[in-house]
Formats: structure tokens, C-alpha cells, sequence
């Protein structure tokens, strides 16, 4: 079992679970940040010690308060973890169950399991521990659904520069002057008024500002 845990986690009760639970599973160090820059810090001085963590247990939301930080969402920080120990096993444990984030972030082969805080949370968190622990994948029951789930329609990294585009509220002529600089294709005018007006078509869109919306509405953007 693993030995030496980090939990990035701004909620105090959650904390707790998840502490109950680690202790039930013997693994006696654990150590808590409710940041993530905290957490970052708390991994570089494990790193630097000669103890790292043998797993992150990762929330994606981290309520934002009074202090700046450089790392401001789970999705960062186990980017960040990654690059610097790509052994570390990483479980991400949120509330946020968007398909365009649970497929993101598998395919970037950061993490190792992804569980749901739903009612069976603490369940689905304990059985994901004991999986990768020995090496397996593991997904709660309600993201395996969400996966295989073939309607729903995931946006490319070229879509996303678009709409994020769209959204800021760049014409389509600046789109194309940004994306020729920092050499983004296609773009050209005529492929990004086309894949618009698909994207329109796909959301069932009036209109590009209604597509933005729609999109804000699924938290895709």
C-alpha cells in the first residue's frame, strides 16, 4: 500500500474523510493543502528530502480567496507534479464531472483514476486507492458511464483556441492574424467560419454569441 500521501483539498470535511479513510488503509503519512500552490510546495520539499509522495489525491476546484496564486487549479497542479515525478500516481477526487475534462485529462496520461464525489464517494475513493495501488485504472461508476457515452461531443484543442477566442471577443479576421502568429492551422478565414458554423449547427446555435453561451452553459469554455 502506499506510504506517503499528499491531498489537495480546500474543504475541511472533505479533508477529514479522506484522512479517516487513509488511516483505515494504513497508510500513516498524509499530508493536507488547501492550496495548490501549498501543495506544490509541500511535494518540491518531499522531493528535495528524499521522501516524495507515492500519490496525490486532487480536487480540479479550489475556492479562490485573498491570497495570489501561480497554481490555481488542480488541472495545474498535476501537470506541474507530473512533469517534475512522472511516477507519482495520481487520483483526481472532484465534484466536476464535465466530459470534456474527465477525457482531457486522461488522455494527457497524467492521472490514474477519477473518482466523483457523489454519495458513494468515499466508497468509490477507497476502491480507487486499492486499484492503483496495484497498478490499475480506475474510474467512479458515473464517469465509466459518462466516457463511453458516444453522443456526447468533444471539442480539440483547436476548437477550444477558437471558441476561448470567440469568447474574449475577437473578431473572426483577428482570430486568423492570432492564430497565423503563434502558428496555429488551420487559419485561414474560410476554416474558421466553416467550423463555426458547424459548431453552431452541433449545439443547435442561432447565432456565434448563442454558441458561446451554450458552451458556458456546459462549462466547455
Amino acid at each position: 500500500m502506499f506510504q506517503k500521501v499528499l491531498v489537495a483539498e480546500d474543504i475541511d470535511s472533505i479533508n477529514l474523510a479522506v484522512a479517516g479513510l487513509l488511516n483505515d488503509l494504513g497508510i500513516c503519512t498524509v499530508e493536507h493543502a488547501q492550496y495548490c500552490d501549498e501543495a506544490w510546495l509541500l511535494f518540491k520539499k518531499a522531493k528535495r528530502e528524499g521522501s516524495p509522495f507515492d500519490l496525490l489525491i486532487c480536487d480540479l476546484s479550489f475556492r479562490p480567496d485573498y491570497r495570489p496564486e501561480k497554481l490555481r487549479s488542480g488541472k495545474e497542479l498535476i501537470s506541474a507534479v507530473k512533469e517534475e515525478d512522472p511516477d507519482l500516481k495520481v487520483l483526481v477526487n472532484t465534484i466536476e464531472d464535465n466530459p470534456q475534462t474527465v477525457r482531457t485529462l486522461w488522455e494527457s496520461g497524467n492521472i490514474d483514476g477519477y473518482v466523483s464525489k457523489d454519495r458513494h464517494g468515499m466508497r468509490d475513493l477507497r476502491e480507487a486507492i486499492q486499484a492503483v495501488n496495484k497498478g490499475d485504472k480506475y474510474n467512479s461508476l458515473r464517469i465509466e458511464r459518462l466516457l463511453r457515452d458516444d453522443t456526447i461531443l468533444i471539442l480539440g484543442d483547436w476548437e477550444m483556441e477558437l471558441l476561448k477566442s470567440i469568447a474574449t471577443g475577437y473578431t473572426q479576421d483577428e482570430i486568423e492574424g492570432d492564430f497565423k502568429t503563434r502558428g496555429i492551422t488551420p487559419n485561414s478565414r474560410s476554416s474558421i467560419e466553416k467550423r463555426l458554423k458547424e459548431l453552431r449547427e452541433d449545439f443547435g446555435a442561432n447565432t456565434t454569441p448563442h454558441l458561446v453561451g451554450i458552451l458556458k452553459d456546459l462549462k466547455l469554455i
